[in-house]
């Protein structure tokens, strides 16, 4: 399950782990005009674990879940080579 908000300056994705074993805290994703940030609970430390990515790697992250195994860089207009 996951939602998505739209607040002032953001968008915010919270994906929502569900089932029966292995449960993971929620991700919160919020993402800015110039930056995405990726939001979990530590359960062990009760503190939250932020990374924060550039769009450019948002951009090749978002490829690289389409490709096979390999090294790859992104060209302008988008296509991988």
């Amino acid at each position: 399950m996951f939602s998505i908000e739209h607040e002032f300056d953001a968008t915010v994705v919270t994906l929502v782990d569900e089932g029966s074993v292995n449960l993971m805290e929620d991700i919160t994703i919020n993402m800015f005009e110039d930056v995405i940030t990726v939001e979990q609970l530590d359960p062990r430390t009760d503190t939250v674990q932020k990374i924060s990515f550039s769009l450019h790697q948002i951009q090749e992250l978002a490829a690289a879940l389409d490709l096979p195994e390999g090294v790859y860089k992104l060209q302008q207009d988008g296509k991988t080579g």
